[in-house]
């Protein structure tokens, strides 16, 4: 039998209880939580729930869960997390904070933050821009570079089972209307996709590459605090749960991204992503990991909608989550892959181009972009945006870099994924390395030059700020002067602006 928690919510309901003398107090409700605003601090409730993955039924229960809590998101949040704290029977018999002798129930204490800077909040009001989404990419790669590594978790029988238990609890919710025959559909395509992806996922745990992660990466557990993105409200109360490869972890993100119409960002977070932490070779289970991720979203949703909680109503909730389950069948819906180079010189536009197009192309978020500035930078253990000496510009620096490019493009290749080269590739062979990747991988080859004049190239060179290229006006003017040999790419006109050489490579590409 679970505890009654009426006393102790009324309680936290009371602005007296949080020596206010007048107000209210706000509250935002989970199907497993309730986190009551009042005054500068949010304290949150674990709800006196039991399901499937989660036991919070006693006291104790909910005690270890708090102390969780509050350990595993001071990793990423530090300035939210206060403490935990007990109510108890006070002496008099009234319910107050401390257990004096009979602790009824534990609360996280955190910093209160304006619910705006939700990034869930920002996606809905059009506030999430490339840049965010760089350096929010950028944080998640350095936490998942210091996350413990859990080589006794994950691999592919457990993310079977997680699918299974998903899928099951998906099943339940009959309230919400999901079609039946469309999660027979869709649990035989995951259960297809694990079992094609079980080998990978077994040696990215050998590897270290499961670690105890966030497992709840979402947009609404992600907010701007005093101008630094934060993670907060990481999965407490199951390892076996969030003790995930990391690009499974990394998966609930994009997919919360895709799912709120913004597949642009989510492609360009994909790349820096994996341009910083070279996890390419973790692509081939992506298209999983994105449809398990809607799943478990979408029965969330459900469940929370099922028992009266959350801020929407009941019908409109239930929607969401449908459309969740469609979006969870919908990427696991095989694209054609194709390589796309784009050279040029310096200033030509290359790298707005490449990011343009990549969200179109191939299974979401869209293809691979290679760039040679990015990964000649990673190759000296530097962020895309820091400056190199000229010694790394070296003839056979620059080798080795497009044999990476190419490497990283054959992986992508490999997985189903569509990939964009975009390199300067001024020398015949640069440009017939590249026609031989996708010809050893079967698929289509298109190489994209673009043209602008001199004058043009110059000023767009002499005007970048931060951005992964090192190129001055000299370095192009050394270009200009550079016999590029046979050119037989499709030449585009790159002398407008971004959106005049995306609608010229578009249309070159087939695309209307």
């Amino acid at each position: 039998m679970q505890d009654s928690q009426d006393e102790v919510i009324a309680f936290l309901c009371r602005p007296v209880s949080y020596g206010l003398a007048e107000g209210t107090v706000e509250t935002v409700e989970t199907h497993i939580s309730i986190v009551f605003l009042a005054g500068e601090n949010a304290y949150k409730l674990k709800r006196a729930v039991k399901y499937p993955y989660l036991d919070f039924s006693t006291p104790d229960l909910r005690r270890a869960a708090c102390e969780a809590e509050l350990t595993l998101n001071r990793r990423t949040a530090p300035q939210l997390y206060l403490e935990v704290r007990a109510i108890g029977r006070l002496a008099d018999g009234t319910v107050g904070w401390g257990d004096g002798g009979t602790a009824l129930d534990w609360v996280v204490v955190m910093r209160r933050f304006e619910q705006h800077r939700l990034l869930d909040r920002m996606a809905c009001a059009g506030g999430l821009s490339a840049p965010l989404m760089l350096d929010l990419a950028a944080q998640i790669a350095a936490f998942h570079g210091e996350a413990e590594a859990r080589p006794d978790r994950g691999g592919g029988a457990v993310m079977a089972e997680v699918a299974r238990t998903n899928i099951g609890i998906l099943r339940d919710r009959r309230s919400a209307g999901f079609p039946a025959a469309r999660i027979d559909v869709l649990a035989a395509r995951l259960h297809e996709e694990l079992a094609r992806c079980a080998a990978l996922l077994d040696e990215r745990r050998t590897r270290g590459k499961v670690r105890r992660c966030h497992g709840d990466l979402h947009l609404g557990n992600i907010c701007l605090f005093d101008g630094k993105l934060l993670l907060f409200d990481a999965l407490e109360f199951s390892e076996t749960i969030a003790s995930v490869d990391v690009l499974y972890d990394f998966a609930f993100l994009l997919m919360d991204m895709m799912h709120r119409g913004q597949r642009d960002l989510a492609n360009l977070a994909l790349n820096r992503y994996l341009d910083l932490t070279g996890e390419d070779d973790g692509l081939a289970a992506m298209p999983a990991f994105l449809s398990l991720r809607a799943v478990i979203r979408g029965h969330v949703i459900a469940t929370a909608a099922e028992h009266g909680r959350g801020s929407r109503d009941r019908a409109s909730a239930f929607a969401e989550a449908r459309r969740y389950v469609e979006e969870a069948a919908a990427v696991l819906r095989p694209a054609p892959a194709r390589l796309v180079a784009i050279g040029g010189l310096s200033g030509s536009g290359k790298s707005s181009l490449a990011l343009r197009l990549a969200p179109e192309l191939g299974v979401p978020p869209g293809a691979r972009v290679l760039r040679s500035d990015v990964l000649r930078k990673r190759h000296f253990g530097l962020m895309p945006e820091e400056r190199l000496p000229p010694e790394a510009y070296r003839p056979e620096v620059t080798a080795l870099v497009y044999r990476e490019v190419c490497d990283r493009a054959a992986v992508a290749l490999k997985a189903g994924y569509a990939a964009v080269i975009d390199a300067v590739a001024l020398r015949d062979d640069e440009r017939s390395a590249f026609a031989a990747v996708a010809a050893a991988a079967g698929v289509p080859f298109t190489g994209l030059w673009l043209d602008a004049p001199a004058e043009t190239m110059r000023a767009r060179v002499g005007t970048r700020q931060a951005d992964a290229s090192d190129a001055s006006v000299e370095v192009l003017d050394r270009q200009l002067q550079t016999d590029p040999g046979a050119l037989d790419w499709r030449h585009i006109d790159a002398s407008g602006g971004p959106g005049a050489t995306f609608a010229n490579a578009r249309r070159a590409l087939g695309h209307q």
